[in-house]
């Protein structure tokens, strides 16, 4: 019988924190976004508190102290590492493992027992992952992976699941979609959940009892495949979403911002770096690329700037050297120097992205793309091999300041020997 699971870490990024942090386990924990702007993560304590994801950090700093609610500064480093734990611990429970997200996986339990068996091997996967990496697990399995997620959510709504929630059979499913709002299901969005609720469709049992073409003709091909996907059909993988169309990294920069052009630039190649390592990622080059950087829209007190410069490659690439060296041409051709301005964002986004197997070549073009390709792999490898950024262009700095406010981070406890946590024996 074909079975999917999906393994989702509950809270993942207050989790995380806790794992260092014992004292914290039953405390209200919540974690910021970059630059400490908003919230990002809320433990179920801060959650029956009220606390809303995405609320600004500064509207609620005193509903947070009155409750003695422990905020942290987001620790990606930390969340990675940790998430690579996870993923290899899974790994030993399946044959495939497809990573879905830094906190999910999907995994294939096709043919591997009856379910007490796979009841039972769930609950000890979620146990075992609790007790060598310190993260709680989820696990929902079931016939697709829409109900897979539905299933892990139901696992981590009660206790008594154990961990691992079992839809095998049709009454199972048909009870758990009965009392699943529909907005909740896997690549049903907020906007979608309103228009199905003007079809009086509030439930996922709702949609799921709808006739087939019935959905065909109100909804495009994506609803089509999670109707199927609910009434037990599999045809969604995650290998199925597109290539991103454009890919951005950005910042927002804490205090008054920057104002010196080179310090400017190194966070800009920074960005640029990001965007080039997500674009040989997903095997993709761009032929289109902008820079921004502005000033703050609510300090009308200093004066505002807005640079904001394009270019368009006559060859798609994805070499890092090539893609910083155009971000930096256009930001020094927007820089004015004639007044200090405060920039207090900055940003760099690809567009016009194309497989990297189907660039268009240029009879004229000046670039060796042999030689680039040849040294950009090697650069990678070295990476690889040693960490990241060991090799990077000069213009970056070798200051792992990002400009952003982190003033409530915890230490890099796997990743940083400076920072390895310390034990005193009495």
């Amino acid at each position: 019988m074909q079975l999917y699971g999906l393994a989702d870490c509950n809270n993942f990024y207050c989790s995380c924190e806790r794992v260092f942090r014992p004292d914290l386990r039953e405390a209200p924990v919540v974690v910021l976004s970059n630059n400490d702007g908003c919230i990002i993560a809320r433990s179920e304590e801060s959650k029956r508190l009220g606390l809303k994801m995405g609320t600004p950090y500064y509207q609620v700093r005193h509903l947070l102290e009155t409750h003695h609610v422990t905020v942290f500064s987001s620790n990606y480093t930390l969340y990675g590492s940790l998430s690579g734990r996870v993923m290899s611990l899974l790994s030993r429970y399946t044959p495939q493992l497809e990573p879905y997200s830094i906190d999910e996986a999907f995994l294939d339990f096709s043919d591997m027992g009856d379910a007490a068996f796979l009841k039972a091997y769930g609950e000890r996967m979620a146990a075992d992952v609790r007790r060598s990496v310190g993260i709680p697990i989820s696990v929902g399995i079931a016939p697709t992976r829409t109900l897979a997620k539905v299933a892990s959510k139901y696992a981590k709504r009660y206790a008594g699941y154990r961990g691992c929630c079992l839809m095998d059979t049709d009454d199972k499913r048909r009870k758990a979609l009965s009392s699943f709002d529909v907005g909740d299901v896997w690549g049903i969005g907020r906007h979608l959940a309103e228009t199905l609720a003007g079809h009086d469709i509030r439930l996922a049992a709702d949609l799921a009892d709808k006739d087939e073409a019935w959905v065909s003709r109100h909804f495009n091909v994506n609803v089509v495949r999670t109707w199927k996907e609910l009434n037990g059909i599999s045809c969604i993988s995650p290998d199925d979403s597109p290539e991103k169309k454009s890919i951005c990294t950005s910042r927002s920069f804490a205090d008054e911002g920057v104002t010196d052009l080179h310090l400017l630039e190194e966070y800009t190649a920074r960005f640029a770096t990001r965007c080039a390592d997500k674009l040989r990622g997903q095997a993709s080059c761009c032929s289109g690329i902008t820079v921004f950087a502005y000033t703050s829209r609510f300090r009308t007190e200093q004066p505002g700037h807005v640079i904001h410069q394009s270019t368009v490659l006559p060859v798609a690439t994805n070499a890092t050297a090539e893609i910083v060296g155009h971000v930096l041409r256009m930001l020094r051709a927007g820089f004015r120097t004639s007044a200090r301005y405060a920039y207090k964002k900055a940003g760099v986004v690809l567009w016009n992205i194309c497989p990297q197997n189907a660039v268009q070549q240029d009879l004229f073009d000046v670039v060796d793309r042999q030689k680039q390709t040849a040294l950009q792999r090697a650069v990678d490898h070295i990476n690889r091999r040693n960490g990241p950024d060991k090799v990077h262009v000069a213009v970056r700095g070798f200051s792992s300041d990002t400009g952003a406010r982190c003033d409530r981070r915890s230490p890099h406890y796997t990743t940083d020997v400076n920072e390895l946590p310390v034990a005193f024996a009495r």
